[in-house]
Parts: structure tokens; sequence; C-alpha cells
């Protein structure tokens, strides 16, 4: 049986758990030997959540997962970038809640609000020196429509500078 999931902000009360859940995950990265943020920026995380961007996967009473999401990416999609797009970033699973694929999740609760506001795609990025997770969006249907390195740009989050990036997206 599939797990029942909602999908909502996050909130300040949630803050020390979503940091906690970046440690973790940063720590399971290593350990497995791949690439992770060296830091992140905690008040990107914050401004997420007072902007309202930042949404939580909620299952049996646990955060399951934590993204975050807005409408415009230049500095990354550069030329790509028209404004009809929704863009997932910081994606960060619970290790409690691994395997269940949670990403099925966000990606049919981010669909149906992408198309809602008759967007044209789902965006992402992510390392590109990680094949494993880059097959894993592909199998949610994600195509790769290049490898890229970010500007080293005060624009962007520290943990996003000079990172070699693969983007992704589905048209829908």
């Amino acid at each position: 049986m599939d797990p029942v999931c909602t999908i909502e902000n996050t909130n300040l009360a949630d803050l020390d758990f979503i940091f906690g859940l970046f440690d973790q995950s940063i720590a399971y990265q290593k350990n497995k030997g791949y690439t992770v943020w060296g830091n992140y920026d905690k008040d990107v995380l914050s401004g997420d959540i007072q902007n309202r961007n930042q949404y939580k996967i909620i299952m049996d009473s646990t955060i399951a997962m934590v993204f975050s999401m807005c409408y415009s990416d230049a500095i990354i999609w550069r030329e790509m970038e028209n404004d009809d797009s929704v863009y997932l970033h910081r994606i960060v699973v619970n290790p409690a809640c691994k395997g269940k694929r949670l990403f099925g999740e966000l990606l049919t609760w981010v669909k149906a609000h992408a198309i809602q506001k008759n967007l044209r795609f789902i965006r992402m990025d992510t390392w590109a020196d990680n094949p494993t997770i880059i097959e894993y969006y592909k199998s949610f249907g994600f195509s790769v429509i290049e490898n890229f390195t970010t500007p080293n740009s005060t624009e962007l989050p520290a943990h996003n500078r000079n990172l070699a990036i693969t983007l992704l997206q589905i048209r829908l």
C-alpha cells in the first residue's frame, strides 16, 4: 500500500528539523562518495519558508521530504528562462523515509500545480558528476538539457556557486 502523504508549506517551527535533514543528507551523500553541498545557506532556507516557497511532504505525521519551488531561475537557465516554468530546488529526503519514492508524490503535486498555472515545464538541476541521481530523475520522466557550471555570482547561494550541474526538465 502506498503511503498517505500531504504536501503543505513549511513554517519557521520546522526550521531546526529542516537544518537537521540537510546535515543528515550531506553526511549520507559524503558517505556514499557523491558530491555534496560543502555547506548550505541557512538564510536562504529561512527565506524560502518566509516567502512560502518551501514545502514539506508529511507522511505518518513525519516530515518525509522538503523542497523549494520558484518561477524564475535566469542565472542558471539563462536564455531558456521564459516565465513558463516551475523550478524545483533543495530537495531533501528524511533518511527514515528513503526508498519510498517520495519524489513521485512531489512530482504529481508539482505537475498539477504547474498545469493549474499554465506553465510549460518543470525544471531542476543536480550535480553533473552524480549519474545515479540523474538516472533517478530521468526515471520520473525528466530529460537532460545540458551540463552547466554555475557562475560565481552573489545572486546564487554560496553553496550553488561554481558548481558543475546537469539541467533537467519535463515538458508538460
